[in-house]
């Protein structure tokens, strides 16, 4: 008999979630699954002129199913079923929903089924950004600082904020919501069978750095700041939670509607969630004062330190200070940009209007060959971009570009910013414009380093995951010059489901802290990049134009949000 303990990491992105099988023993994977939301894939209840981004939890729940029994099927089925101890889940965030007294989102109920208002509000909606405005003008009302522990400014991507605009939005919601929950709450909720909105354990990681939990204030703010803030908040704060626990804690067992569906055992141990970068850094192997960088559509940057360094000191202009939101026992950093691979894939969207909107209409090739045409070209798109920029030559050039394309997250979150590039000229063409918009994301990284190290924190190296640290050497190598100093990338595809795969060994008593967990089961790294000490001068020159051209926007925007910090 196989004395073997297997444990499941989900990892659910903007796109798509993906499942990962793991040996406890080594951190191999087994099997990997990937599932695209359909819903999601069609554009359904989105409005990207408005910045409205809604999910269906029915393309939550159908990728859950379809890649943990997909991750089964590939590695033996019925044989490996027995052996697996664990699950936990990690998500974006802050991505909230409305849900009814068992913990039903609403879009799961009768009358809400096509409502976006009644899905979960994604990380990128920017819709609540006058909520979010009025928060940070609200709190500066009070003795207290109920906005010390999340960088001093409220986000509009973030849970208080998306709350109160569905609520004001939407009266129907407002009737109907026994209380909020985030996505990363809800999906073990799930999974252990839960019909008790009271009895949801929610995550330490989500309620700290984005509902403006903190032990100093014995949960969340008072009643009075969020009645006062809009009597639409009255009572709210009541139909939410007190405590919160850290990703190594068990939720609870699989139920038997669950085990069965998976064909699972009800012995299995699910974990409480957690946002996906802050696993991710886990599966990434952070250490202390080492910056691991998640790096797909936007970026979320972690750091960890012994709580006791950070004694007394607040960092302004980040996403929260939250103790145990990575590892239990540390305090955990969180920051990041609101844009990232993002910005490619709009400058590849851009130079593709002719492939998305012309080549079908052409009269020299038919329709299957035009799609596979455009399918082909679009794959080798930002590929080729990378090596005909890379081979420019490294002296001075005019193109500067502001990364903001999706606001800015930190420093300083403002979502109401707006992205540029100055310096056009007729011999600006696309390689050189992606140039300098590489450059762009590579400085927004820089700007997020500088405010660390600035307010006492060091930074001492970079450990890079996701898609485009593993897939793109360019940008890479960029970003180590920039940043003038090495940036390590981890081995592991898929690096956050591998990290709820650590904290499922730990929830399911395996190991017996995190620490341990990652040293068995961590992969290590397969790359490394180095700063090239030639391209310094260049790069620190622009640098500083970049942030010239930044402060010129932010007065030019004339909706700059001023920090709140004691």
């Amino acid at each position: 008999m196989s004395t073997a303990n297997y444990v499941i990491g989900v990892d659910y992105g903007s796109d798509s979630v993906r499942s990962v099988l793991v040996d406890t023993a080594n951190g191999k994977e087994l099997a990997s699954s990937v599932f695209l939301y359909p819903r999601w894939q069609k554009g359904l209840y989105c409005k990207p002129a408005v910045n409205q981004f809604r999910q269906h939890p029915l393309d939550y729940i159908e990728g859950l199913t379809h890649t943990i029994k997909d991750c089964l099927a590939k590695a033996g089925g019925a044989e490996i079923a027995p052996l697996v101890k664990g699950i936990s889940v990690d998500t974006t965030g802050s991505s909230p929903v409305a849900v009814d007294a068992t913990g039903t989102p609403l879009a799961l109920t009768k009358d809400f089924e096509e409502n976006p208002n009644a899905m979960f509000v994604l990380w990128k909606d920017h819709t609540s950004v006058k909520e979010a405005a009025e928060i940070n003008d609200h709190a500066a009302k009070f003795n207290t600082n109920y906005l010390k522990y999340v960088g001093g400014i409220y986000s509009s991507e973030w849970f208080w904020a998306k709350l109160l605009h569905i609520l004001r939005v939407d009266s129907s919601i407002k009737k109907a919501a026994a209380s909020w929950v985030e996505h990363c709450d809800w999906i073990p909720f799930l999974l252990c069978g839960g019909k008790d909105i009271k009895e949801m354990k929610r995550s330490r990681c989500a309620a700290g750095h984005k509902a403006l939990w903190a032990e100093e204030f014995n949960g969340l703010p008072p009643e009075d700041f969020f009645s006062s803030l809009d009597p639409l908040l009255a009572g709210f704060r009541d139909k939410l939670f007190v405590d919160t626990y850290t990703s190594d804690i068990a939720a609870g067992t699989l139920s038997e509607e669950w085990a069965s569906k998976l064909g699972l055992s009800t012995d299995v141990v699910v974990g409480v969630g957690a946002f996906d970068a802050h696993m991710g850094a886990v599966g990434g192997q952070i250490e202390p004062y080492y910056l691991s960088k998640v790096m797909g559509t936007s970026t979320c940057d972690i750091l960890v330190a012994p709580n006791q360094d950070l004694d007394g000191k607040l960092i302004s202009g980040i996403c929260g200070q939250v103790n145990g939101s990575v590892i239990p026992g540390m305090a955990g950093l969180e920051a990041g940009q609101s844009a990232f691979g993002d910005v490619y894939a709009w400058f590849k969207n851009l130079i593709s209007w002719p492939l998305n909107h012309l080549l079908s209409e052409s009269d020299l090739i038919d329709e299957a060959t035009a799609m596979a045409l455009k399918d082909e070209l679009e794959g080798k798109i930002i590929a080729n971009l990378s090596k005909q920029a890379e081979a420019l030559e490294d002296v001075d050039y005019a193109e500067l570009a502001i990364d903001w394309l999706n606001g800015r997250r930190t420093p300083d979150a403002n979502q109401e910013l707006k992205g540029a590039i100055t310096g056009l000229g007729l011999g600006t063409d696309a390689p050189r414009f992606f140039r300098a918009l590489a450059a762009a994301t590579c400085f927004g990284a820089k700007a997020i380093v500088d405010r660390f190290k600035e307010q006492g924190v060091p930074v001492k190296g970079i450990i890079g995951i996701g898609g485009v640290a593993k897939k793109s050497a360019y940008i890479m190598q960029m970003m180590a010059d920039v940043l003038e100093m090495s940036i390590r990338i981890h081995r592991f595809e898929h690096t956050c489901a591998l990290g709820a795969a650590m904290f499922a060994a730990v929830a399911a008593g395996i190991y017996p802290n995190v620490e341990a967990a990652m040293a068995a089961m961590g992969t290590g790294f397969e790359k490394e990049y180095k700063p090239d000490v030639k391209k310094q001068k260049l790069y620190r020159q622009h640098y500083q134009q970049y942030l010239g051209l930044g402060r010129y926007l932010e007065k030019y925007n004339k909706k700059e949000v001023k920090p709140y910090l004691s």
